[in-house]
């Protein structure tokens, strides 16, 4: 009962130090509701800008492609020990086929793994749109049009026709916006392309596609896998690429090695075949946490900035609870009661602040394929950024709290 009773005490000297000193108390609070606010805020934008920068990626790309590895010639002559060289005349690709042998067993195997959702043949070509002197060079993904659609969502980058429309079509193609604008084509006019095989064919406008990458409308178009193997003047079961989707994305790079001891195949993940984007937004999360979290640590200086002064001032008040029995830790409770208060309010002013800056800015249009600006309310950061402001809050109370539970009494009233 008397240690109840003496936290009960502690805690009405740490309201009292509080209510005494509004102005003081309020500036404090204030440095928290804006580190927090900022800190949340920030680190949610970090998070809707790597949604939407990854959602970017995966219209056009596979979280894992398997395919065939170019190989290089041998040396001619091994190394026999240490200290001789290899002999290596010339060192170059070797000609082969790029195809994959037996896709339908890969495909098969492929989707008894458990970590993979979906796994569709690709047949890549490159070619060049022709209509009349008008020539531009393209590459054609020959894919089987409903399982690509389930990976890439290509039925949400319709401009015109339909995903239907190209699966009924044999001959049929759907183009960027930006090759059918070069070759003044529309949906159901017929457009001729040139394949690096030499092979022309002309193939029916099904429809039309818009991403968010400009250079991707402006060459590529999608058509059936059949078309693509005639293009190339391959076999019906000829394969370059298997696509591959997994259940999380962010194992990719640890699923691709699995894949690869399996089938025999290279195995590329995403984060491979996009080293640059993904350092830059690695790069932007570290600054923007970096950042974030010294606004935080600034507003716990300034909690503790004050608690200092709250000390001076009270440096009498302090050494006559000492005399009358207070202990050290007594007085430690009094100051870092005060900060946790302090920061308490900091932060549910700094939840509301932050909840209504995200509020309006995810209903700003900014336009283009980004439509609304990518950010929204993340839970996983609300709890970071209230553990964080505790954590900053206790400390700052901490060390101004260790000075004053020092204090000597004895000392304090002699001067």
């Amino acid at each position: 009962m008397a240690g109840t009773h003496r936290h009960n005490i502690d805690s009405e000297i740490s309201i009292t130090y509080i209510t005494t000193s509004r102005k003081l108390t309020a500036v404090a609070a204030l440095g928290v509701t804006i580190g927090i606010a900022i800190y949340i805020f920030m680190n949610s934008m970090a998070a809707g800008f790597s949604r939407k920068s990854d959602a970017s990626i995966f219209k056009n790309v596979p979280h894992i492609r398997v395919y065939k590895d170019d190989e290089i010639s041998t040396p001619l002559s091994p190394a026999t020990h240490s200290g001789s060289l290899p002999l290596i005349v010339n060192p170059r690709v070797i000609p082969e086929s790029q195809k994959i042998i037996n896709p339908d067993q890969v495909l098969a195997l492929l989707k008894q793994q458990p970590e993979v959702v979906i796994a569709t043949p690709q047949v890549g070509v490159d070619v060049f749109y022709n209509s009349g002197r008008t020539q531009i060079a393209g590459v054609a993904s020959g894919v089987e049009i409903a399982e690509a659609d389930k990976m890439f969502s290509i039925s949400e980058t319709i401009v015109e026709g339909s995903i239907q429309a190209l699966k009924n079509t044999p001959n049929g193609m759907l183009v960027g916006v930006g090759v059918a604008s070069k070759m003044s084509v529309k949906t159901g006019d017929n457009i001729t392309i040139t394949s690096s095989r030499n092979v022309t064919k002309v193939m029916k406008v099904v429809g039309m596609f818009k991403t968010s990458n400009s250079n991707t409308d402006k060459t590529k178009s999608y058509i059936n896998i059949n078309s693509a193997r005639q293009l190339k003047q391959e076999s019906p079961s000829y394969v370059s690429d298997i696509d591959v989707n997994v259940k999380d994305y962010d194992h990719a790079p640890a699923y691709s090695q699995q894949l690869s001891f399996l089938t025999g195949y290279k195995a590329e993940d995403w984060k491979a075949a996009n080293e640059t984007l993904v350092a830059a937004g690695r790069m932007r999360t570290i600054m923007i946490n970096f950042i974030s979290l010294s606004i935080l640590l600034v507003a716990g200086f300034g909690i503790y900035n004050i608690l200092n002064m709250t000390i001076n001032q009270k440096i009498n008040e302090i050494a006559i609870l000492k005399a009358m029995g207070f202990q050290g830790r007594d007085v430690v409770r009094i100051f870092v009661q005060q900060a946790m208060l302090i920061g308490g309010v900091g932060i549910i002013f700094g939840l509301l602040c932050c909840s209504t800056m995200i509020f309006f800015l995810s209903r700003v249009y900014v336009g283009g394929d980004i439509g609304y600006f990518p950010i929204t309310y993340e839970p996983e950061m609300y709890a970071r950024g209230i553990l964080f402001g505790l954590i900053v809050t206790f400390f700052a109370g901490y060390f101004p709290a260790r000075k004053a539970a020092n204090v000597d009494p004895v000392s304090i009233f002699r001067k």
